[in-house]
């Protein structure tokens, strides 16, 4: 395992929720990133966002570590979840609030609820 490998397999394992994305949760730097802090923010779901465009070693090694050709990725657990496809096709389902419950993640209410 190289060096970046090892960084980005603690950092999975240290966070119940993280997202590897382009730019930061507040600064999104792509539609696809956008669209999954979106659906993270709604379900008010804690998680930590990882911007790859820091570096190319983490951009290309965490496409090497999922074997998942495209960012943003999301882990739940330890486990890779998916991207924006995914995530979006389990939102719309209804299936990701679920999902995270499942998993011991705290969901909160929409944040438009909240006034």
């Amino acid at each position: 395992m190289s060096g970046i490998n090892e960084w980005i397999d603690n950092e999975v394992k240290s966070n119940d929720v993280i997202l590897f994305m382009k730019g930061t949760p507040p600064f999104p730097q792509c539609g696809f990133s956008g669209q999954v802090v979106q659906i993270l923010d709604y379900l008010g779901v804690d998680y930590k966002g990882i911007n790859v465009l820091t570096s190319d070693d983490l951009r290309q090694g965490i496409k090497e570590y999922s074997e998942w050709p495209t960012i943003p990725q999301l882990y739940v657990k330890g486990e890779f979840v998916g991207g924006c496809d995914i995530l979006r096709e389990m939102f719309q389902a209804g299936e990701l609030k679920g999902f995270f419950e499942e998993n011991g993640i705290k969901t909160g209410e929409p944040a438009a609820a909240n006034g």
